[in-house]
């Protein structure tokens, strides 16, 4: 469960905080329904970028934005539905776009997710702390971002390898940056520099994505809400939804597949992590470059429980496919192919973790053998905008994209997609899974043994966080009210 304790002396200086600066916070109902976003809202946010630093911007987390970067207004979810053509399966896979949310990512919604129920708690102080926000990425710019928005000092956390994008936005952001060893497999060296900042007498809260129910919570309850918008679009009378495919990444996304199941009870939740460190297909390590999905250890809010499968990828798949998807000669080879221009143009909207998916998805049509009634999820968490210095490195380790790497990269790595690496989970196979947990957790992180099995053998400490949502919008609502601001 998420601590609700109130924390007043606190409490009241964030009050004050968010009154001086002009900070209004959207609930969790709104961003689910911006429809009741008060008009005024609405119509002050036409003359506000995607991205600026504008409080006005927290009532565009939400995946109703219209696919704008100034001014848009709310409506449907933009969604994007990949063909047979491209995927070389007859199902349908369909995906919910990240690229319209403030930073280009939906990481934003889950560091809210985090950082606002201990605002309006007065368990962060904004006057006093600092909200450090360790990540593998997009969850670190979206916690800084937020932070920022909310007139809170921010310290993110992010691997040194990382693509250059991400630091040269985060220094126009972010209070300070901390890079730590490595890139993508390095979530454990970002752990330990949290301990170190706990032990430096720094007056600081540490919002671990990988542990923060908020994160659980927020994907849960917005991101799973949206897709079942999308599939109530998408959904003919005689088609079946068979699934959600996700990375696990920090496990705040996959939440939204036990979301789905509740809607859907035949539907499947599917887990997908890169070949190259196969942690939860063979308890396994090592390192990869599909950046965003974290690895080498289970995140301690992962329902492994609900989990049905896993299914590995090639990291090179999507290495390869980000150059078919953006150079022009792979954009000419895949027109050749069939893939309707209208498409080609929206393929930027995937970022690397994205087309990670999207292979995955196409593995999980594979293995099931699914048809053209049968409705696959999955979802776009970034764009290639944080990207593209990847697309300079690969042309010059690689040279010049041709139209025979262009045919090379659709044959192999989409149609040529098998079943290598896809297990279906057992009750043991999930156990094994989630007692992978223990190492990370309760030796090196602290938690208890108790929570553990909790964990496991009590349902309810699942369905129990999702029901906390009214309670915290109702603390958003008070806080508003306090503030004066409320509309």
């Amino acid at each position: 469960m998420i601590d609700l304790t109130i924390h007043e002396e606190a409490l009241q200086r964030a009050v004050t905080r968010a009154r001086e600066r002009n900070i209004i916070i959207p609930t969790f109902e709104q961003m689910r329904h911006p429809e009741r976003i008060p008009a005024e809202i609405v119509g002050q946010l036409r003359s506000v970028g995607l991205w600026d630093i504008n409080p006005l911007n927290l009532f565009r987390i939400t995946w109703h934005n219209e696919p704008t970067a100034t001014g848009g207004g709310f409506g449907p979810v933009p969604y994007l539905e990949f063909p047979k053509a491209l995927t070389g399966v007859p199902a349908r896979i369909v995906a919910p776009v990240g690229k319209w949310f403030p930073t280009g990512a939906h990481k934003v919604g889950a560091a809210f997710g985090c950082l606002v129920p201990r605002l309006v708690t007065g368990q962060f102080d904004p006057t006093r702390q600092k909200a450090v926000w360790p990540s593998t990425g997009n969850y670190c710019r979206g916690g800084a971002y937020d932070s920022t928005l909310l007139a809170c000092q921010s310290i993110a956390i992010l691997p040194e390898g990382m693509s250059q994008e991400r630091f040269q936005w985060l220094e126009s952001v972010a209070g300070e940056i901390i890079k730590t060893p490595g890139s993508e497999s390095n979530v454990k060296e970002i752990f330990d520099k949290c301990w170190e900042l706990r032990r430096s007498g720094q007056d600081l809260v540490i919002f671990n994505q990988f542990d923060e129910f908020g994160n659980y919570l927020w994907h849960h309850e917005v991101t799973g809400p949206a897709m079942q918008e999308v599939l109530e679009r998408v959904l003919g009378p005689n088609d079946t939804y068979r699934g959600l495919i996700s990375a696990t990444g920090s496990a705040g996304t996959i939440a939204s597949g036990d979301y789905l199941k509740k809607q859907f009870p035949g539907s499947k939740i599917v887990a997908s992590e890169a070949t190259q460190c196969p942690t939860l297909l063979l308890n396994g390590f090592g390192e990869h470059r599909i950046e965003g999905i974290g690895d080498k250890h289970v995140p301690w809010i992962h329902n492994v429980k609900n989990t049905d499968l896993v299914i590995g990828v090639d990291d090179e798949g999507p290495m390869s496919l980000i150059r078919l998807f953006n150079e022009p000669e792979g954009q000419c080879y895949l027109a050749k192919m069939g893939v309707e221009e209208q498409l080609i143009e929206k393929l930027s909207w995937l970022g690397i973790s994205c087309i990670g998916n999207l292979l995955a998805a196409i593995k999980f049509a594979k293995y099931y053998e699914l048809g053209e009634h049968d409705v696959v999820m999955t979802v776009l968490t970034d764009s290639m905008e944080m990207y593209q210095s990847r697309l300079v490195e690969l042309t010059e380790a690689r040279g010049k994209f041709t139209e025979l790497d262009a045919a090379a990269a659709y044959h192999r790595y989409l149609l040529g997609q098998g079943i290598d690496f896809v297990q279906e989970l057992g009750y043991y196979d999930r156990k094994r899974v989630h007692n992978l947990k223990y190492y990370t957790w309760v030796e090196q992180q602290g938690k208890s043994y108790e929570e553990i099995q909790a964990q496991w053998y009590n349902d309810s400490y699942w369905t129990d966080i999702p029901k906390q949502r009214e309670a915290i919008d109702a603390l958003i609502e008070a806080f508003n009210r306090q503030t004066g601001l409320a509309v």
